[in-house]
């Protein structure tokens, strides 16, 4: 599976380069996408860790099919020049 991230639009840094600042910038906005995404990401211990990228990235598909506001998004490193 390809690394992906699941952002906002207005975010300007690099969630895999720029992590720290990213979380900030996501915090400060008051959007919290990582709790959002734990919330909705029926992860487990008891599953595999192929199982459980596959969970995550279908809650982020379900987040940006129901984001009426259209702010979220995945990303990837290549969007950032990298990759």
């Amino acid at each position: 599976m390809s690394e992906v991230m699941l952002t906002t639009t207005d975010n300007p840094y690099d969630p895999f380069s720029q992590f720290e600042d990213w979380y900030n910038f996501d915090e400060t906005q008051g959007y919290h996408t990582c709790s959002y995404l734990a919330r909705i990401a029926k992860t487990s211990q008891n599953i595999s860790e192929k199982d459980n990228d596959e969970e995550i990235d279908r809650a982020m598909d379900d987040i940006i099919r129901l984001d009426v506001t259209g702010k979220y998004k995945k990303t990837k490193p290549e969007d950032w020049g990298r990759g």
